[in-house]
């Protein structure tokens, strides 16, 4: 099996790219790559047996789409009337699926439609058509080799210290230590220093290792009642159960 998991970022210069192949009960990072185009990450998928995680919201608040659509052609909302209160527009502002993550991590994402995430996630719309295009099985209800992972509620939920890794290198230093002395049956090859010096290389490596956790069905799946919002929303992969078991 590979995983290949994927910071994405609006354009290139920010969008990391890691790829883990798993045998033996073991695991052997043997890609890194920054500056990542759409055309790496198809490729990197269109052969073999290749799972996808992609750290970016795979869609929009259905309520958001809806507001925006009411208000384009001036008639009323879903929601009714609009209200200028914070309970309101949460529905606008939270997808299903990122009130489960802050069940399960305590605190709540950016917001898709209202933080700058946004731009990502137009430039991850137009990607997963090119990944359609190509003959990758997409349903954003992670239900394919398909997934929507987030970084730093995985390492939470493994218990990982993730103070200010995001921004300090020697945060993430530590951090990879942690993770080493865990899951000595990860090879990082030459790569660890690119994964200090570069956050989102570093996130690219813990989306390939969620990725990993979907592909071997360990997180909480969409409900029957949620399923076909999370088919428009997307569906965030949190892992179940430890790090140290996904090498089984």
């Amino acid at each position: 099996m590979r995983t290949i998991g994927v910071d994405l970022a609006a354009g290139a210069p920010g969008t990391a790219l890691a790829e883990i192949v798993w045998a033996d009960r073991g695991a052997r990072l043997t890609r890194l790559d920054v500056g990542v185009q759409d055309a790496d990450i198809v490729a990197s998928v269109t052969t073999g047996d290749a799972w996808l995680g992609v750290d970016c919201p795979l869609g929009w608040p259905d309520a958001f789409v809806d507001f925006v659509g009411a208000h384009h052609a001036e008639r009323e909302p879903a929601l009714g009337p609009v209200e200028g209160h914070a309970e309101w527009r949460r529905s606008l502002v939270y997808r299903v699926t990122d009130r489960v993550v802050r069940e399960r991590i305590g605190r709540w994402p950016l917001s898709v439609s209202t933080d700058r995430l946004g731009v990502t996630a137009l430039r991850g719309a137009g990607l997963l058509r090119r990944l359609a295009a190509a003959g990758f099985p997409i349903d954003r209800a992670a239900t394919e080799r398909l997934f929507e992972v987030y970084p730093g509620g995985s390492l939470r939920l493994w218990g990982f210290d993730t103070t200010g890794y995001r921004v300090d290198a020697t945060r993430r230093a530590l951090l990879l230590d942690d993770l080493r002395s865990r899951v000595p049956w990860l090879d990082l090859g030459d790569f660890s220093a690119r994964a200090i010096a570069k956050a989102d290389a570093f996130d690219a490596v813990i989306a390939a290792l969620s990725t990993r956790a979907g592909a071997l069905g360990r997180f909480e799946r969409p409900g029957a009642d949620t399923i076909e919002v999370a088919r428009r929303e997307g569906w965030v992969v949190l892992p179940e159960g430890s790090v140290e078991g996904l090498a089984a």
